[in-house]
């Protein structure tokens, strides 16, 4: 079982992830809203700001305060990540 670290010494299961996105989007904030409400939001952003949000195949939404693109490189350490832009281009 590959664990790939999103932080502050947590881990997640690397074949029960299903996205990691930026938080910043108004649909994104929603379905945090949701998750908190539900009872299934883990916060693993040790009140920081939260940078990523890591969605799992169990529902759960998980807040990170590790880049995306960090955790994508966690992932897998032989791929390259590729920016396609944005508004923190520059």
């Amino acid at each position: 079982m590959k664990l790939i670290n999103i932080g502050f010494g947590n881990v997640i299961s690397a074949k029960r992830l299903v996205a990691i996105v930026s938080p910043d989007s108004a649909p994104i904030k929603r379905m945090v809203q949701d998750a908190r409400d539900r009872g299934i939001l883990i916060d693993a952003s040790y009140g920081r700001r939260t940078r990523a949000v890591i969605i799992m195949d169990s529902d759960h939404i998980i807040l990170s305060a590790v880049q995306p693109a960090t955790v994508a490189h966690r992932l897998d350490e032989n791929a390259e990540v590729v920016d396609l832009g944005g508004e923190d281009d520059e």
